[in-house]
């Protein structure tokens, strides 16, 4: 970073509460906030949760407070960030009409494939418009801006790059940069969390007793009977218990210690499940205190599209 001015940006479709995938984004923006002094952008996707999930603005204003009181439990400054809902964002919308001019429809379709609704090839422009946004000269120009991601949304990135070479020579852009992350494994042992398949995730909101449920019947890497266990160990690469744990414990000596009891065949699979539950579900708790005290002023950045003073020289609500 060289002590270079940079943003960070990154945000959520309004559909549903916060959940395991959710986070690892989420935390990524507060840490280049905190360690680095980046300048946070969280986007509110409410035109693309209307375009891809059908949901009127006023129920994704009401599923967006929930969603960035969690941003703010999790350490989000609000003071050195900009909030915003991308129906409001005039500037997204007028990137994102420029960037049109430059994309044909077979390029969308190569790089999105056949949608059934063009309006997800419209909500993948928004996402440039986003992307771009914190090099608006309204936010001080050009800059490099971060965007963290899991590998599946690399397209996105190269798209955003190719155009923001395309319109370098009026608004000099920086092409953005991406952070890539793991994908964090389905509890049930799918390739990837999905909100279609609710046993494959857990929400931050959800019943405690539904995320045990969801935890003492996921994938492990035990072996079929109690005494091949002791005999040859677990296998806690297969294990998404133990995947859990390496993301979400944040004691390094636990997780460890974990690993080799499962391996030398001394812990079993039941009491791994029982143990990491009662870690997750003692975070879940703390943040949820912490998020309750958050959703006023969560309402209250939304309701008035607030802006940071640090960002606000030359900006205007649409």
């Amino acid at each position: 970073m060289n002590g270079e001015s940079f943003a960070v940006l990154s945000g959520i479709k309004p559909s549903g509460s916060f959940h395991l995938g959710s986070l690892t984004t989420a935390e990524q923006i507060v840490y280049y906030q905190k360690e680095y002094g980046a300048t946070a952008f969280y986007c509110i996707a409410d035109v693309e949760a209307f375009c891809d999930n059908r949901i009127p603005y006023e129920e994704s204003f009401e599923i967006a407070v929930n969603n960035l009181a969690d941003m703010l439990a999790l350490g989000l400054d609000p003071e050195r960030a900009y909030i915003y809902r991308q129906s409001e964002e005039k500037r997204v919308m007028d990137i994102a009409f420029e960037a049109g001019a430059h994309v044909t429809t077979a390029m969308m379709k190569a790089i999105y494939g056949e949608q059934t609704v063009f309006g997800l090839y419209m909500t993948a422009l928004l996402q440039v418009g986003d992307i771009l946004l914190p090099e608006h000269e309204d936010f001080g120009g050009p800059k490099p801006v971060v965007v963290p991601v899991g590998a599946d949304q690399d397209p996105h990135i190269r798209l955003t790059r190719d155009i923001a070479r395309r319109l370098h020579p009026h608004h000099k852009f920086v092409p953005p940069s991406a952070t890539f992350h793991r994908l964090i494994r389905g509890l049930d042992g799918s390739e990837k969390m999905s909100k279609r398949n609710p046993m494959s995730y857990f929400e931050l909101s959800e019943n405690l007793e539904s995320v045990k449920f969801k935890i003492m019947n996921a994938l492990t890497g035990g072996r079929p009977t109690i005494r091949e266990q002791r005999e040859l160990g677990g296998e806690p690469h297969k294990c998404r218990v133990y995947e859990l744990a390496f993301f979400r414990v944040d004691d390094d000596s636990l997780v460890e210690d974990i690993y080799h009891r499962c391996t030398s065949g001394e812990l079993i699979c039941g009491d791994c499940k029982a143990m990491i539950f009662e870690k997750i579900a003692a975070w879940i708790r703390e943040h949820n205190l912490r998020k309750r005290k958050m959703v006023d002023l969560a309402r209250k950045i939304l309701e008035e599209n607030s802006v940071s003073p640090t960002c606000r020289p030359g900006i205007s609500r649409p």
